[in-house]
């Protein structure tokens, strides 16, 4: 039995009176560790997954979306914006229709527009004349003969109405067969006019392909069906064929430009108009392949109009569509155009 009071002497025994340590929780194992991260890390990546399968079909749907808008543009071709949308043509006014870049059928120098324009333009009677704007290296000849040949039936249609044909940067090669069709021909001094001549570049990569182990297995049926195979020259008669459809077009190129120009062209033959050789706006009056200095506004002037409308198609996302294809490299040509000026494709004929 303790003794009461407690002596102040002795020190108290605590050893029964020690306090209960707290109980720490359970920590988890190696393995359930190991569990826990496998868990996360799986989720981790569903949700990764889940993302890139989100961006996936965003982009799909982006592509839909823009197929049905290209298909909807194509399939409303005839109902195509002309420019005209809201621009009151009841006034006597300049009618201009635009030829700029390359001429294709792919592109937005091509027959199908230009010729729509071109009609529309002559068909109003307030257009007291038409210019085409021409900044154009030149392109395919048979869309370049196309449009020559609506401008010179248009020209008959309508005798009273002036067409011209007014050159910017340049009008050269299938552009100036174009220009050639007009009543005058306006150029800028600095414009670089003719290039009457065709061309179709053709490359023999053979040496080339040997060093780097390339083999052609190329398997044709027809004698001359790889006639403008990169891995093996042409044979004399192969050129010699090549040179003759090459002649025909020019020739055809020849026939166009003195039927559109006539008795204007100055010694063509000791000029050597006809070389595939091109000029400045200066150089090509004195030689007969123009007419005048002046613009869209010296014809303004000239003509006492102070109205000008344009009649050239504007589909925004069409021109979207074929800058971005010629970004992507896209639009390599047709198989025989007219030019010179600008590097060719390997084994497209260009009116240039």
């Amino acid at each position: 039995m303790p003794n009461w009071p407690p002596d102040p002497n002795k020190r108290p025994d605590n050893s029964t009176n020690q306090p209960t340590p707290i109980q720490q929780p359970n920590q988890p194992s190696g393995q359930e560790w190991r569990l826990l991260e496998t868990t996360l890390l799986a989720s981790v990546v569903e949700q990764r997954r889940a993302r890139r399968w989100s961006i996936f079909f965003k982009l799909l749907t982006f592509g839909y979306l823009l197929l049905i808008f290209l298909l909807l543009g194509r399939s409303c071709t005839s109902q195509a914006p002309t420019g005209l949308d809201g621009v009151d043509t009841s006034q006597p006014h300049l009618a201009v229709v635009e030829l700029q870049g390359v001429i294709s059928s792919g592109d937005v120098a091509n027959a199908y527009d230009v010729n729509e324009a071109l009609t529309r333009a002559f068909e109003n009677s307030n257009s007291k004349a038409v210019a085409l704007e021409i900044n154009s290296p030149g392109g395919s000849p048979v869309q370049s003969d196309e449009i020559w040949q609506n401008m010179m039936d248009l020209r008959q249609e309508y005798p009273d109405k002036k067409l011209y044909a007014v050159i910017g940067d340049i009008g050269a090669s299938g552009a100036y067969y174009i220009a050639s069709a007009a009543d005058e021909i306006y150029v800028n001094p600095s414009s670089l006019v003719g290039s009457i001549g065709v061309i179709m570049p053709s490359y023999n990569i053979k040496g080339l392909m040997d060093k780097v182990g390339v083999e052609d297995r190329t398997i044709t049926a027809g004698e001359y069906k790889d006639i403008l195979s990169l891995s093996r020259p042409l044979t004399d008669y192969e050129e010699n064929h090549v040179e003759k459809v090459l002649a025909n077009t020019h020739q055809h190129f020849i026939n166009a430009v003195k039927e559109g120009r006539g008795d204007r062209l100055k010694n063509p033959e000791q000029n050597e108009l006809f070389s595939g050789l091109f000029w400045t706006g200066e150089q090509s009056i004195e030689l007969g392949l123009a007419d005048k200095k002046g613009s869209i506004a010296t014809l303004e002037k000239q003509l006492e109009l102070d109205n000008v409308v344009n009649y050239s198609p504007t589909d925004p996302f069409q021109m979207f569509m074929d800058r971005f294809a010629v970004q992507l490299g896209a639009g390599i040509g047709s198989s025989v155009s007219l030019d010179k000026i600008l590097p060719q494709e390997e084994g497209n004929a260009q009116m240039r």
